[in-house]
């Protein structure tokens, strides 16, 4: 069974979000084996200058190079990504597994978004659209769109 994790910048605190999570992460209980890690988001003042944003967006890169398993493969999250249909994430995903990957790894930046490092390791930079959502939102559709990339490949009715 694959290995799915998904390292997150920044806590969920709003119930709403939680629950989504939480019944998302159930549901991919029979693909896979779901870790999700929440990594500290560095604190910057209200209006911060861009090479506070440069050195706060280091910093939860290191934490996230330290998270990221030795031959897995890596998703970033990010606006500038690739646009994928449900049906071509799934075919990628099921693609990586058949060649052999065990462990797939979505990362999830925090309000200003990924260090440049973090998305240069990335195998696919991933954008879920040119608009902005908050990155708490982000992790559920995440989760969803791997639950349905699992429901595509398995061939179930799920996505229509």
């Amino acid at each position: 069974m694959v290995s799915v994790q998904v390292l997150c910048v920044g806590k969920l605190k709003e119930k709403h979000f939680a629950a989504a999570c939480a019944e998302y992460a159930k549901r991919l209980g029979g693909f896979c084996k779901l870790t999700i890690t929440e990594l500290p988001e560095q604190r910057l003042p209200e209006d911060p200058a861009p090479a506070q944003i440069d050195a706060a967006l280091a910093k939860e890169a290191e934490a996230i190079q330290a998270k990221l398993p030795k031959g897995g493969k890596v998703v970033a999250l990010c606006v500038e990504g690739d646009l994928l249909s449900s049906p071509q994430l799934a075919k990628r995903l099921d693609g990586w597994m058949v060649d052999g990957a065990s462990q797939l790894t979505f990362v999830i930046g925090g309000s200003f978004g990924l260090h440049p490092a973090v998305k240069a390791q990335a195998h696919l930079r991933l954008s879920m659209s040119p608009m902005t959502f908050p990155h708490h939102l982000a992790r559920v559709m995440v989760l969803e769109q791997l639950y349905r990339a699992f429901q595509i490949t398995a061939g179930t009715r799920y996505h229509k």
